[in-house]
């Protein structure tokens, strides 16, 4: 969507992912939020769009591979309901949009992070249907996981972000509510590009 727009794309949840990544580096304790959170005013994440995938960097370094890595995964899902830690991460997530537009994803964009957006998205799909995504992108990458093993970890995922006191993850009452479950990735683009284009032309704005 990025792409067609001209504009930026931002995962924060990659954010998180590399903040994950680099307090396991450095041997933190997953509870300890105050740690945690001098350790997130005290990184540089970036991004880099490459040709078909987003490079990330953690104080220069590349990890887009070790931030994917199952670890580090439990390690954001942790680390990513403390407030403290998502406020540093929100203004780094604003501060990235005021340089232009973007197209950032992540569970709370369009309710915390940009409520006023001029377009929002809630994007969605079977539990079973995204569990079998996953279990695919884990097999190319080399892991060897069940299928329910995979479902109960989204599963789990979904109710500790629902239910976490720091911005949960909630629909925005303005967001446009796309089923997924039996569209394939182009699909869903175009269906995103199709609102946003009628917006534009209604005189709204994209960002």
């Amino acid at each position: 969507m990025a792409k067609r727009l001209g504009y930026r794309y931002i995962d924060s949840g990659a954010m998180y992912r590399a903040l994950a990544w680099k307090a396991l580096q450095a041997g933190l304790d997953l509870g300890d939020e105050k740690r945690l959170r001098d350790l997130a005013d005290a990184s540089s994440i970036t991004f880099e769009a490459a040709a078909d995938h987003l490079l990330v960097r953690v104080d220069g370094q590349e990890v887009s591979r070790q931030i994917r890595e199952r670890e580090v995964e439990q390690a954001s899902s942790r680390i990513s309901t403390l407030a403290s830690v998502r406020n540093v991460m929100v203004t780094r997530q604003r501060e990235i949009a005021a340089q232009g537009g973007v197209v950032m994803d992540g569970r709370d964009i369009g309710t915390v992070v940009f409520p006023e957006a001029g377009m929002k998205f809630y994007l969605e799909a079977r539990l079973e249907e995204r569990a079998k995504r996953r279990y695919r992108e884990m097999r190319v990458a080399g892991e060897n996981r069940g299928l329910e093993e995979v479902a109960e970890e989204i599963r789990v995922r979904d109710d500790r972000d629902m239910t976490r006191t720091a911005s949960p993850l909630q629909k925005a009452d303005d967001a446009v509510i796309i089923d997924t479950t039996d569209l394939v990735p182009t699909q869903v683009v175009s269906a995103m590009e199709k609102h946003i284009r009628n917006k534009i032309s209604a005189g709204g704005r994209s960002q």
